[in-house]
Formats: C-alpha cells, structure tokens, sequence
C-alpha cells in the first residue's frame, strides 16, 4: 500500500529537509560534564529551532551531510577541524568560540590557536574583557556572546546547622581547588562547610582532597554529579567559589548568579569580565588566606554578604537564556546570509 502524505504536511517535511546543517565541534563530549560541552549541548538546541545541527568531536564526517557553517569550540583542540573545514569551503562562513586555556594561553606560544584565530570568520568571547587577549586586527570580527542558565528559585532559608560555600570544578590544576582546600582549614566561623563538586581529573590533586577531608571536618570532596543535582546543591549554598587561575568565562558562575546565590572569584580577567571589575567579593589567585577572610565575612556580616547578592542580580540579565540565544542566532543568520549566492 502506497504511504500517502496528507498535503498540508508537504510544505513542512520540505522546510525541514532544506534547513541549512550545522556542525558543532567541541574537544569534550557529553560524559565530560564540562564547560565546554556545557555550551556545545545548549547551543545545539537554540540552534535547532531553525537549523539541522549535529554535535561531534571532530570534522569531517563521511556519514554526515556537508554543513553551510561550523562552529568549533577551543582554538587549539578544534585547530585540525577548523583548518580542515576552510580549506574545503572556502566560500562558507566558521566561528571560533574561544573558550578559556587557549584564550588566555594558547594563542600567544600555540601555532595551531594562533591559525585559527586567522580561519575562522568570526570570533567568539564569553566575557568583555576577552576582546582585549585578542590581536587588535582581529577584534572587529569579534564578539561577546554570554552563556547563559535558566533561573532558579533560591532555596528557602532556614536554621541549617552548616553554612555551605561550594566549589564547581573538576579537580585539575587551572581550577586550583587546593586554595580552596587551604581556605577550608583558615576560615573560623563555626558554621562554614565547604564542599567541593568535581570529578578527579589529576590523582594529585584527589589524594590532596581526601587529605585535607582527614585535616578537617569543614572540608567534603563530593566527587562528580550531574548537573542538575550540582544546581540544587548550589542553590542551598551560602556563596559560591571560583578559585581559577584561567577562565574563558565560567558556566559555573552563571548557575550561581542565576540561582540567587553570589560568588567568591579570583581576580582574574576570565572572572573580571564575567562580574565586572568592580565587583567586591574578589580574592588574588593562589591566596587561600584572603578567601578564608571572605568566606568568614560573609558568614558574619549581613551588609556584605546582601553587597553581593545585589551585584550579582544586576549582573543576571547578561546570563538570560533569551539573550544568548538571540545573540548567537544574529550572528549564524547574518553569516549565512552573507555568504549566500
């Protein structure tokens, strides 16, 4: 029996299957639970509304069919996918999303990052003070598209026994989680805990996590979670600590300011860009000492800690999903466009 297609779905399947295909390449895949991935997974639905899109760790795909643009996340892991891609199609437009090690290390000593710099059509930057890492020649194709969480509501308050501060990162040297494994054995107010969310991508830094939990009851490693578990964790916390010593600009702080929950950063331009430099909860990277007088300030003083949480609200409208989405679909349309015949 012949399929019979009823004809007002006709103009649909045929809108659907001319849909311009894009590629996504992102150096980590799903099971990382990264940043990266993180921005390749959300980016991938905001794009599908109006686009076929595929998400891969490499380009090209045999199995797959060509695609009128790419994105490649990281400028040295997706180096060989980029290349590869604008050599091939020359004519079709690419974008460089630069999303943290090789922003604010690789394009200055990696032959790789720097050529990618050149291939790409257009630069991407998660912050405002990332335009300033890149070569002044290239910053008119540059732009700053803010990643972006969905709100959630606080967690009610209450008379909890611990005051939590947690940390959001895998255990690898650029996170620097042994600052915050020092400030957890410096800081004095009885209620503080913190706890540190992360899988143990350096053995080093994990027998330094189990360690300093027998140093110290303040301290818990609760090893790696699922991202949406690691945001009700987050919502219940008192603050939130990024210890890092390089960020593109970080996931984990949207979740936080999106949550209601304000943060404790490094003073780092990754960071900087993200909260903006006047923001007063920062500490010098490496300096547990000035974070364990941070975290005990804001265990103890109402005026700071309510600082906070009016500074990072008035920052919370850069990190609306509807911003970044809009934000990412005008630049793929007027690349598009651009390069039509």
């Amino acid at each position: 029996m012949p399929l019979i297609i009823p004809p007002s779905s006709i103009p649909l399947l045929r809108s659907v299957n001319t849909r311009p295909c894009i590629a996504i390449v992102s150096p980590a895949a799903a099971s990382d639970n990264n940043g990266n991935w993180q921005t390749a997974s959300r980016w991938a639905r905001s794009l599908g509304k109006d686009y076929r899109v595929r998400v891969a760790g490499s380009w090209p795909d045999a199995n797959e069919p060509e695609p009128g643009l790419l994105i490649a996340l990281h400028a040295r892991r997706s180096a060989a996918a980029l290349a590869a891609f604008c050599a091939r199609h020359p004519d079709k437009p690419s974008i460089l999303v630069l999303t943290g090690t090789d922003l604010y290390r690789d394009i200055d000593t990696v032959p790789e990052a720097q050529a990618s710099l050149e291939h790409a059509s257009a630069l991407v930057v998660l912050q405002e003070a990332g335009l300033a890492r890149l070569p002044p020649r290239l910053r008119a194709k540059a732009r700053v598209i803010y990643q972006s969480a969905p709100a959630l509501l606080p967690a009610p308050g209450g008379n909890r026994r611990h005051l939590d501060i947690c940390m959001i990162g895998h255990l690898r040297p650029e996170k620097d989680p042994q600052t915050f494994m020092r400030a957890a054995q410096l800081v004095t107010h009885p209620r503080l805990r913190l706890l540190h969310i992360g899988d143990a991508l350096d053995p080093a830094l994990a027998e330094a996590a189990s360690i300093t939990e027998q140093a110290t009851e303040r301290y818990r490693w609760l090893g790696p979670m699922t991202r949406a578990a690691t945001r009700q964790r987050l919502k219940r916390c008192a603050a939130m600590v990024i210890a890092s010593r390089m960020e593109g600009g970080a996931n984990v702080i949207i979740e936080a300011v999106t949550s209601g929950v304000p943060v404790l950063a490094s003073d780092i331009d990754g960071n900087l860009g993200m909260l903006g430099r006047d923001y007063p909860g920062y500490f010098a990277p490496g300096d547990a000492a000035a974070l364990a007088r941070l975290l005990d300030r804001i265990a103890s003083d109402p005026a700071f800690d309510a600082l906070l949480r009016r500074q990072c609200a008035a920052r919370a409208p850069l990190f609306a999903p509807a911003t970044e989405q809009a934000a990412l679909c005008d630049l793929v349309d007027n690349l598009l466009r651009a390069s039509a015949p």
